[in-house]
């Protein structure tokens, strides 16, 4: 099983940009579905994102559809989120989730990482 650890998370200003990484250790990083969701205050945790084992196929929320790109590397087991034009309401804790085989329309995920702070200035 993996272990995983974001990072990239800060305060912006809407509009701009921010980049979150998350590195995974254990093995076998490449069987994994990974994905990203976000929690704000008072709400529940929402998905994002989320890329299959090869890279070659990913799923998006609409509301981040345009703005945001989930990409992988499995050389370095690092999943990341490329997030542009950045909007107050995009303020949350975004993590990193993992799942062994599972699809990419899967809703659960067995592995989640701590999460990182991004906050949105308007």
């Amino acid at each position: 099983q993996v272990q995983l650890r974001e990072s990239g998370g800060g305060l912006v200003q809407a509009g701009g940009s921010l980049r979150l990484s998350c590195a995974a250790s254990g093995r076998a990083f490449s069987t994994y579905t990974m994905a990203w969701f976000h929690q704000a205050p008072g709400k529940e945790r929402e998905f994002v994102a989320a890329i299959d084992w090869s890279g070659e196929r990913t799923r998006y929320a609409d509301y981040v559809k345009g703005r945001f790109t989930i990409s992988r590397d499995n050389g370095k087991s690092t999943v990341y989120l490329q997030m542009n034009s950045l909007k107050p309401e995009d303020t949350a804790v975004y993590y990193c989730a993992a799942g062994q085989w599972v699809p990419l329309t899967a809703t659960r995920y067995g592995t989640w990482g701590q999460g990182t702070q991004v906050t949105v200035s308007s």
